[in-house]
């Protein structure tokens, strides 16, 4: 019986131990001075770690806020961020309508934007990015969270990693781009 016990624990802690470990509560915050205004810009931040899918998150919350100055350079900075994949039609599709609706939504998530203020960040530009205990669901897999000064709930931002390279690529933005308060300027009840 104490021969069986011991294997049931023996067999209970190896289990434990090829179980994947998930990231909790971690957060980590980015800043830069300025918004890049090409791809190789974007290569050349102090901050630039493809390697770290916290800092590819921060990343592209600062390609996304240079569509409102040139929306070319900001494709060209995604694809960067995108990897091994084009950024689509459909991509660049959805882009354009989300931000001929919120042209202020990428700003929103930098550190002293707000609604009163018209989502007008402080320099350094700064990004904080968070995950949480559900956060990988493989370990090529994560989820982060952003919170944007517009909306209540952090938005999600989905990357894989490259297992040749170790660098996380984007998979999922949309959430990013979702709408947000309208800034006090813009809102007539404010």
């Amino acid at each position: 019986m104490k021969t069986l016990a011991r294997i049931a624990l023996a067999a209970a802690a190896v289990i434990m131990l090829s179980a994947p470990v998930m990231a909790q509560n971690n957060k980590k915050t980015y800043k830069v001075n300025a918004i890049p205004k090409s791809a190789a810009e974007l290569k050349a931040l102090s901050i630039f770690n493809l390697k770290d899918p916290f800092c590819t998150a921060a990343l592209t919350v600062i390609a996304f806020a240079a569509y409102e100055s040139d929306p070319a350079a900001c494709y060209e900075m995604l694809d960067v961020l995108n990897g091994p994949t084009d950024w689509s039609a459909y991509d660049k599709s959805f882009c354009k309508n989300q931000f001929s609706q919120y042209p202020y939504v990428a700003r929103s998530y930098f550190a002293g934007a707000t609604v009163a203020n018209n989502y007008k960040p402080t320099v350094p530009y700064t990004v904080t990015v968070t995950d949480n205990p559900n956060s990988r669901s493989a370990d090529d897999f994560i989820t982060l969270y952003i919170k944007s000064a517009g909306a209540d709930n952090p938005r999600a931002v989905s990357f894989r990693k490259k297992p040749s390279t170790g660098e996380w690529f984007v998979t999922g933005y949309n959430g990013l781009l979702a709408g947000i308060r309208k800034p006090a300027a813009d809102d007539p009840w404010y």
